[in-house]
């Protein structure tokens, strides 16, 4: 009998095949039962009626533990009121096999669990119906992200994910020590390496694990993340803008086309996604400090004016982002933030020292900073300047100052984090979804 893919049942209407895959729910009616199973490309429905089975078959089906593993024989009827996913199939039952029938304590049975028992128990939640959706879209924007790139002229490069100093900020990094050379650091990114790749290859990207030591608690952060690094020779700011634009409306695009299914079945509004085109607004920090103060004069609850109180030289919390975010319909470039509050490496405004020519990308409805990028540093005295003031080690960036005295030119790039990307495209509450195994201040297990 045909072995298929539950995503691919539409195709199969009226004949009869086989599927692989596990019990996910039971139910019975008198002479019927009722399994929604599993195969990892989707849900469907397999109903078992005792007249066309025997006594013992119709038992075992009508008894099978959740999780089991099996094998099922039918015929497939369209039927729109048949649940699953993608929905609207079922197959009825002709002959079952049991490979494997699972222990009768599951630890995830189909009832109301605590966000730390689920997590404890991750190993079995991603194989919940909205978890399950949350990383199919996540594995589609990973392919997306690389799509777009090597189609584009960009061509992966591997960055170390151990390093000799830090790269944002020596407050979040892990430490190790590495041998006789004293300590390494897990990487925060792969940029500075990846300036090195551009005087060869002109466009490049990095693709990897990250690793933030950041005692935060909120739900936008992890200590371990992927993150997509592009950066591109003689590129200035708003050519990089433009860049991510295009690159963020491809992913939106892609996920819409093929994921669209598991979008909904997560109840995410999707006509806001549909919204995403480019262009995307650009409105500079200077005017985003002053639009959050109008804001902030108007809201007449003092926890709200507490949290939006602002002034020009801080950076933006989350809820200045999300208030921000809300007076628009797409993504929000907010360029020039202050250089007291962005990385070493990013070249200052022109006239403006106090600004540099930084740039973050603001997801709708408050999700927050999805990307944050740059035009980089020039000048080599500068830049060795600026590794001072950060109190950074300038024998760990001598080949890093090199790159600013052998060829420089004007170059730019960005970060991409594919847990908040995919947060707000699914519209999910905490971004410890959308990672297979979550890591955080409290959790390395399991």
């Amino acid at each position: 009998m045909k072995i298929i893919s539950v995503n691919d049942i539409a195709e199969y209407d009226g004949e009869e095949v086989s599927i692989q895959g596990w019990v996910y729910k039971r139910t019975g009616k008198g002479k019927l039962a009722f399994l929604l199973v599993r195969d990892g490309s989707g849900f469907v429905q397999c109903v078992a009626f005792n007249g066309d089975l025997s006594e013992e078959l119709f038992e075992t089906i009508s008894h099978i533990p959740q999780e089991s593993s099996v094998v099922i024989t039918g015929t497939v009827r369209a039927d729109k009121r048949a649940p699953g996913l993608p929905g609207g199939y079922e197959i009825g039952i002709s002959a079952f096999s049991v490979i494997q029938a699972a222990n009768e304590d599951y630890p995830m049975a189909l009832k109301e669990h605590g966000a730390d028992f689920a997590l404890d128990n991750r190993h079995f939640w991603i194989r919940m119906p909205s978890q399950w959706a949350i990383l199919r879209i996540r594995a589609t924007v990973i392919s997306a992200i690389r799509e777009w790139l090597d189609t584009n002229g960009y061509i992966l490069m591997d960055t170390p994910i151990l390093t000799p100093a830090a790269a944002e900020g020596t407050t979040t990094l892990f430490e190790t020590e590495y041998f006789d050379e004293g300590k390494a650091y897990l990487a925060q990114t792969g940029q500075l390496y990846n300036e090195a790749n551009i005087f060869a290859f002109g466009k490049v990207y990095c693709f990897g694990p990250t690793f933030r030591a950041e005692k935060s608690k909120t739900r936008r952060h992890l200590t371990e993340f992927w993150m997509v690094e592009p950066e591109v020779a003689f590129c200035d700011l708003d050519q990089l803008m433009e860049i991510e634009e295009q690159f963020v409306t491809h992913i939106v695009k892609r996920v819409l086309k093929e994921r669209r299914v598991e979008l909904e079945s997560l109840g995410r509004d999707l006509s806001a996604l549909e919204q995403v085109d480019v262009p995307f607004p650009r409105i500079s920090y200077d005017k985003a400090v002053e639009m959050i103060k109008e804001i902030q004069a108007e809201t007449e609850d003092p926890e709200e004016k507490a949290l939006l109180d602002i002034e020009w030289g801080m950076d933006f919390g989350a809820r200045h982002e999300t208030v921000l975010t809300k007076k628009f319909d797409k993504p929000l470039f907010v360029y020039g933030y202050p250089t007291q509050v962005k990385a070493f490496y990013m070249e200052p405004m022109p006239g403006r020292p106090e600004a540099c020519k930084s740039v973050d990308l603001l997801a709708p409805e408050g999700y927050g900073e999805i990307t944050g990028g740059s035009e980089r540093m020039s000048d080599p005295d500068l830049l060795l300047q600026r590794i001072h003031e950060h109190g950074l080690p300038e024998e760990s960036f001598k080949w890093y100052l090199q790159l600013r005295q052998f060829g420089s030119v004007p170059h730019s790039g960005f970060g991409m984090g594919v847990e908040r990307t995919v947060a707000w495209l699914c519209g999910t509450d905490h971004i410890r979804e959308t990672i297979p195994f979550p890591r955080t201040i409290k959790r390395v297990y399991p």
